[in-house]
């Protein structure tokens, strides 16, 4: 016995099989493995700050020596300028996770050397947004990058 199959058959197979493939791609994207979180809870807020942001990005910009971080063992140390007395810095440090908010996290800057250590037990491997927000005698300053760990 021979199956046959005319266009119009062929046609309706076509778009059967086109649907169940578009399909798989809605159940997959509705999964809880797929979230679609905000970066901001709160960006209306966040966007009328965003001058301020800016200003004090300059002000890290026209600074002698920037921030820098470097990858160890022991975690992430950030190292802030030398030139400047270190007792004077104050501020946050915040790790940002696009992918998983509940990573996230907020440490206080106290420092006793110009460098400060993030420890390797609270990090997960992966790209981080650090953002170091930070003021020395009056003036504020903001370091914003992208870090894979």
């Amino acid at each position: 016995m021979k199956i046959k199959i005319n266009w119009g058959t062929g046609i309706v197979i076509a778009m059967v099989l086109f649907m169940i493939f578009i399909l798989s791609f809605v159940y997959k994207s509705l999964t809880p493995e797929y979230t679609h979180e905000l970066v901001s809870e709160d960006y209306y807020k966040d966007e009328l700050l965003y001058q301020e942001e800016i200003d004090k990005l300059n002000n890290a910009v026209k600074l002698d020596t920037k921030i820098t971080l470097n990858n160890s063992d022991k975690g992430i140390n950030i190292k802030f300028p030398e030139n400047l007395e270190y007792q004077k810095v104050e501020g946050t440090i915040s790790f940002q996770r696009y992918s998983n908010s509940n990573l996230d996290f907020v440490k206080s800057i106290t420092l006793n050397s110009n460098q400060y250590l993030i420890p390797d037990s609270i990090l997960v491997s992966g790209k981080w947004i650090v953002k170091i927000d930070w003021n020395y005698e009056g003036k504020e300053y903001l370091f914003k990058e992208g870090w894979f760990y």
